[in-house]
């Protein structure tokens, strides 16, 4: 078969069109009808349903793809089997991270993994929401949350250690609370559409009711009306390093709870082979956290 047509198939099926298929593999979409169509009249079976607004695998396509997937990871591990060590990784390199850790983080590991490695290209995309790795073409994900689809294989890379913070001026007009039962009386800043903060602590551990004015789909956003002195939020501390340093904000310590831990996680799609672009950069970015304070 030609692994380029093959390409084809895998791209259209992740992305759900050809038209973005053909964007991913830098060919225009006449090319990629193209090689769709002569890799179906290779086989002998249709393997896509195309209309002029949706494309799906018929159970032809549903049936090959597992093996065009690994086709491609085949051809991709041989190449980096016969190349130089020496050479480094190449190619595009698609990331995604929370938008914080994302600018905070990842972008200046990204700025001297490109300096290491001059023939990898990156795409970083930054978000809060979590990315569907396959449908959107994602070689590896930098996640701060509990891990929920088991088809994704992840490394650990570090602890994610999170505290309560708020300013010393909302600390001043409000008070300091010293346990869970006390933030009942105070602005507990949340994500937009939650309840309640899972704090662990004591057997079972405690859930505390969100009362505050302000919610966000973002830490960003309440990172940034916390420090406004206008509520109690639950953030990773690599986010407030520098406003505790300070003296803008500053941690809280109760008796009986505290954030539920999260951990830093390195994730992709499979474990049958790990292109050098990304074993490399999870590298790098797990050095990188290493050595930070």
């Amino acid at each position: 078969m030609d692994l380029a047509a093959v390409a084809v198939l895998v791209e259209a099926a992740n992305a759900g069109s050809l038209a973005a298929a053909a964007r991913r593999l830098g060919i225009s979409p006449l090319m990629a009808t193209r090689r769709l169509a002569a890799l179906e009249a290779e086989v002998g079976a249709r393997l896509m349903h195309r209309t002029t607004r949706a494309l799906a695998l018929t159970p032809e396509g549903e049936g090959l793809l597992p093996f065009a997937q690994a086709m491609l990871e085949n051809e991709a591990a041989a190449r980096a089997s016969v190349r130089p060590a020496a050479a480094g990784a190449s190619g595009l390199l698609r990331l995604t991270a929370s938008a914080a850790f994302g600018r905070k983080v990842v972008a200046p590991v990204i700025a001297g993994f490109l300096k290491a490695n001059p023939q990898v290209s990156v795409d970083l995309l930054l978000t809060d929401a979590l990315v569907d790795m396959v449908a959107q073409g994602v070689d590896l994900a930098i996640r701060i949350a509990p891990l929920k689809d088991s088809s994704l294989i992840a490394r650990r890379l570090a602890n994610n250690p999170r505290h309560l913070y708020a300013t010393p001026s909302y600390l001043e007009e409000h008070g300091t609370p010293g346990a869970v039962a006390d933030l009942v009386r105070h602005q507990c800043l949340g994500f937009s559409g939650a309840t309640h903060w899972p704090l662990a602590g004591g057997a079972r551990g405690n859930r505390v009711r969100v009362q505050a004015r302000f919610s966000a789909n973002s830490i960003e956003g309440l990172r940034e009306i916390c420090l406004a002195g206008l509520g109690i939020a639950i953030l990773s501390d690599w986010d407030v390093r520098e406003e505790v340093a300070r003296g803008q904000i500053v941690p809280l310590r109760l008796t009986d709870g505290e954030p539920e831990p999260l951990a830093i996680w390195a994730v992709h799609p499979s474990s049958r082979f790990v292109p050098p672009k990304v074993r490399l950069f999870t590298a790098a970015l797990a050095e990188a956290l290493r050595r930070a304070p």
